[in-house]
């Protein structure tokens, strides 16, 4: 893979990274782990914003499934957020990174509320920061709330940590023969439905030219790997 060099990217991790062999929702020596993974990317010079999912505690879509009302399903799922990015602030001061959480949904007793001009500042002063509680409205994704930030923040590119190493044209899991891709267009993975992100992530993402690289966070000391273009990943970016 031959990366550009980004200075500014956010870093979108679903919340069943955070997860343990052991059932718990938030394991802390994972969260340690993916933890240092961010402060050695910190240490190569990139300013970094996060975005966890949290898929690992409450799923909104999913519970509107089996009978929530979608929009109260929607706002647990965005609290579910809220406590993963506490966990990773947590591990990430631990080692001695210095860390701001702003959530979409103001709770002043917590974290900080999502402010624009304040984000931008905490990173220049090198901090990291974790954005929760998605956009904060119903009826859109985390994908979606990391595509905005990502855009608002004037990020280089979207890096999203997923359990896969890349962007296939079929489910790897389930589909012996499935290609991966090198680099493919954002109008493609809209076209064929590629399951990268969501299609109003992906379609903010092209409307702003911020590539979307897609790596295996879950393969130990892959971030940095791919932040330094070693590493096996897929980037979605607009036609050459």
């Amino acid at each position: 893979m031959t990366a550009p060099r980004f200075k500014r990217i956010l870093l979108k991790l679903s919340g069943e990274v955070l997860m343990g062999e052991g059932g718990l929702s938030i394991d802390p020596a994972v969260t340690g782990r993916v933890a240092g993974e961010i402060a050695d990317a910190k240490a190569m010079g990139y300013e970094l914003c996060i975005v966890v999912g949290g898929g690992n505690i409450f799923r909104g879509l999913a519970a509107a499934a089996k009978g929530f009302e979608r929009a109260t399903a929607d706002y647990m799922g965005m609290l579910a957020t809220v406590m993963n990015a506490l966990a990773v602030q947590n591990a990430l001061e631990q080692i001695g990174i210095e860390t701001r959480v702003q959530s979409a949904i103001p709770m002043a007793s917590v974290c900080e509320p999502f402010i624009r001009r304040r984000a931008d500042r905490h990173l220049e002063k090198g901090r990291v920061v974790i954005f929760a509680a998605g956009v904060g409205s119903p009826f859109f994704t985390t994908d979606s709330g990391a595509a905005l930030r990502a855009a608002e923040m004037k990020c280089d590119a979207l890096f999203k940590g997923t359990s896969v190493d890349g962007v296939y044209d079929a489910d790897p899991k389930t589909v012996p023969g499935a290609k991966r891709y090198e680099t493919v267009t954002y109008d493609t993975v809209l076209a064929a439905n590629l399951k990268v992100m969501d299609a109003s992530a992906v379609a903010l993402c092209r409307d702003n030219n911020i590539p979307i690289v897609v790596f295996n966070i879950r393969e130990r000391g892959n971030l940095v790997r791919v932040l330094a273009g070693e590493a096996t990943a897929t980037t979605v970016q607009a036609a050459a």
